[in-house]
């Protein structure tokens, strides 16, 4: 169909939900608001279903996400013969509806569906997953984008979110239905009623948070090293399970910033919930003035990513970087564990690819040198269950990716921050009764290392025309590769598309044994490096920068010339960061 033809069909068809109607009736003879709307489908990838809240093909709403569960369950069905789903949600707008729609289809299709009584953090999802032994798992959340946007992420029976293969079958099964004649839907009480929906019991998250509690690698030290703590949860679903896990081990001073403890949908205190962005900490920084905490904690909408701040010896509060924070972590685990004689023979620590070089100087310290995956945490959680599977979990020593998300144990498969803000405040109490604040640490990271400093930018590429630029920035690139980069040579580069790398001063290539990715890495000369990914979830793309000196103000400004250089070559120097 045409898009005017899906429009009128949506007019006649797209009944059930009032603000639907209402969207479609207010575009009436606007082409391009309904071309915008119907052009294309949101694509069930990796990362499962990821858009703009409202109606149409390539919008967040039932319809879409009734499809996305019917193509689920013929999955499952086909795959298992039959099976469990677990589904939570996050605070997002409609999320609990959606989650609810899900179910619906799913026991509508005979398989059993455990939901969550209320809002719960992405990683206690992939706890469900494997605790009730499912065959999938559905999370409905946005991560930290926008209010406007809602999403839809997929797990397999291991707890992982769904990788290449069986993101592909699902899609497949979702491509052969039509969204409003081929879904199966049952009465919501009905299905409770007979126990092919169940709600889950609340004692199940009290095991996650044993489990989360098991991961303390100095445990008790909080009860004998008092913090006081601000916290966030910017409007999202880890203020209970936070709060709690930090009670448990003896972090009970946590002031809670008010305007962003309770869920929120439309995040009115931060436009932009991503704990990533200083502007998204501002309610929680003028928190800190006020109090003056030992340390500052913000968790994403779903709680699967934390950021932190600590104070300052002028008394301000220094902001840490997601790849900080994972050095940070990284040492600390990895001290504490050699000086305890509990780190394993070959330990496991993984990264991805745009995760800072910094882990690889700290642990090529600790004898060995970690793993490297692609950008997405599914990938990490691959590495573990090829460790569960040869008998070897116990090697797994730590996880994080730059943005922001950690992971220690393997009692689930996603980043977590609950346990990662257990493990922060755990890592700065210590290093407070030593007399050493973060800021102090980090420093001491860096001057034993060097500096490298991390940047990422976002261009943003908003509509069907956005899509267009994207593809075209990356076959540019692909086209006429760069030979330098800010007057730095490249040395050797990847193209994670074609799953080759090059050696550039030897010419000698190598097969990259990833998953084929979208992405272009270039190694520059003294360390530099630069990386061009076009988001899995989001319209824009990214360009990670490392600069390396001998000082942050010297690599800090390797950075802004390598941006600058980098900007110019895609063509998008004018766009908005």
């Amino acid at each position: 169909m045409t898009h005017t033809e899906l429009y009128n069909e949506w007019l006649k068809k797209a009944t059930e939900d009032a603000d639907l109607q209402k969207e479609l009736l207010s575009i009436e003879g606007d082409e391009n608001a309904i071309y915008e709307r119907f052009y294309t489908t949101l694509k069930f990838g990796t990362a499962g279903l990821r858009g703009t809240i409202g109606a149409g093909t390539n919008r967040m709403n039932i319809y879409v996400v009734r499809q996305a569960t019917q193509g689920l369950a013929n999955f499952v069905l086909n795959k298992y013969g039959k099976g469990a789903v677990a589904i939570s949600h996050d605070s997002r707008i409609k999320a609990d509806l959606f989650m609810i729609e899900a179910a619906r289809v799913l026991a509508a299709n005979g398989i059993k569906t455990y939901i969550t009584g209320e809002l719960q953090p992405t990683p206690v999802l992939s706890y469900l997953v494997r605790y009730f032994k499912c065959q999938a798992g559905i999370m409905v959340t946005a991560s930290h984008n926008p209010a406007k946007y809602n999403g839809y992420k997929a797990y397999g029976e291991d707890g992982c979110q769904m990788t290449d293969n069986n993101a592909n079958a699902v899609y497949t099964e979702i491509q052969k239905l039509d969204m409003f004649e081929d879904i199966k839907l049952c009465d919501f009480d009905e299905a409770v009623k007979n126990g092919l929906i169940e709600y889950v019991d609340g004692t199940v998250y009290d095991d996650y948070l044993v489990e989360v509690e098991k991961q303390q690698v100095n445990p008790g030290l909080c009860k004998t090293a008092p913090l006081k703590v601000v916290y966030t949860p910017l409007n999202g679903a880890g203020n209970i399970l936070v709060r709690r896990a930090l009670a448990d081990i003896g972090v009970t001073d946590v002031h809670v910033v008010k305007e962003q403890e309770m869920p929120d949908g439309n995040f009115t205190t931060c436009p932009k919930p991503n704990p990533e962005l200083p502007e998204a900490l501002e309610l929680a920084l003028k928190l800190c003035d006020e109090v003056k905490p030992d340390l500052l904690l913000a968790t994403d909408p779903d709680s699967d990513r934390v950021a932190i701040a600590a104070p300052k010896p002028d008394g301000s509060y220094r902001l840490f970087s997601g790849n900080e924070t994972g050095a940070m972590l990284t040492e600390y685990i990895l001290s504490c564990r050699k000086a305890q004689n509990n780190l394993p023979e070959n330990p496991v620590l993984v990264k991805t690819i745009v995760t800072t070089k910094l882990i690889d100087s700290i642990c090529k310290k600790y004898g060995f040198t970690p793993t490297d995956v692609l950008t997405g945490f599914k990938y990490i959680g691959e590495v573990i269950l090829g460790l569960e599977q040869k008998g070897e979990e116990d090697r797994y020593v730590f996880g994080f990716e730059e943005s922001c998300g950690y992971l220690s144990g393997t009692y689930v498969r996603d980043k977590d921050a609950v346990v990662a803000s257990m493990l922060i405040c755990e890592m700065a109490a210590y290093y407070r009764a030593k007399d050493i604040s973060l800021c102090a640490l980090m420093d001491s990271i860096y001057e034993e290392h060097s500096y490298f400093i991390n940047k990422t930018l976002n261009f943003d590429f908003e509509g069907a025309s956005g899509m267009t630029t994207m593809a075209k920035i990356m076959t540019d690139l692909r086209n006429d590769p760069p030979k330098t980069v800010a007057g730095f040579d490249v040395v050797a580069s990847a193209d994670y598309l074609e799953s080759v790398g090059k050696d550039l001063l030897t010419g000698e290539t190598v097969e990259i044994k990833l998953p084929k990715s979208n992405v272009l890495s270039y190694s520059l000369t003294d360390k530099n490096a630069c990386i061009v990914r076009p988001s899995g979830t989001e319209p824009k793309i990214k360009l990670y920068i490392t600069g390396v000196g001998d000082t942050a103000a010297a690599a800090d400004k390797v950075v802004d010339r390598i941006a600058a250089d980098m900007k110019e070559k895609m063509g998008i120097k004018d766009k908005k960061e």
